[in-house]
């Protein structure tokens, strides 16, 4: 096939024909997006996926809309980059479901007793209470209060290190105490 040579001349007449007959982008999504919307949908398999394949090779075309010499040429730049965008995503898809013989569902674990969560909440607090007032402070910002170890430094006015050892014996005596036994 010979590709047709174009003077500086001709080129420039075959761009402003171009241009007249799509003087804007939005002019020829509103003259073409039903036929290239058709094509979209002939590349996929759902109606909405079609409409955001369509969107995707339009904005192509419309970062490219000063570069395309050829604007009579338009609708095979759209459906090439339909095409295109359309070869990526099958290549890029993820599969997530497998045919099996049985369902890989699991069965719903047990809900926690509401009376068993709350002895254990009360052991917790007794336990907690038994500590040192400066452990009991930093246990209950970093843990109850969510705070950082920043955070909670800072608000008892101490060094970052100091919360860090404090917690750790902390965490220590709470792991020891026979009243949260059951629990490990």
């Amino acid at each position: 096939m010979t590709t047709p040579v174009c003077t500086g001349a001709s080129r420039a007449a075959a761009a402003s024909a171009g241009h007249r007959r799509y003087p804007s982008f939005s002019s020829y999504v509103r003259a073409r997006g039903p036929v290239l919307l058709r094509t979209a949908r002939s590349l996929t398999a759902n109606p909405s996926d079609a409409e955001d394949l369509l969107q995707t090779a339009l904005t192509k075309t419309y970062v490219a809309w000063e570069r395309i010499e050829d604007h009579g040429a338009l609708d095979g730049y759209v459906r090439r980059a339909l095409v295109n965008t359309r070869t990526s995503q099958w290549r890029k898809r993820k599969v997530d479901e497998f045919a099996c013989e049985e369902l890989p569902e699991k069965e719903a674990a047990p809900a926690p007793d509401p009376a068993e969560q709350q002895t254990l909440h009360d052991a917790m607090w007794r336990a907690v209470l038994k500590l040192p007032d400066r452990q009991r402070a930093m246990v209950v910002l970093r843990y109850y209060e969510d705070l950082s170890e920043a955070q909670t430094a800072e608000v008892l006015g101490v060094s970052v290190g100091t919360v860090k050892s404090a917690v750790s014996r902390a965490l220590g005596k709470l792991r020891e105490d026979p009243e949260l036994s059951p629990v490990r």
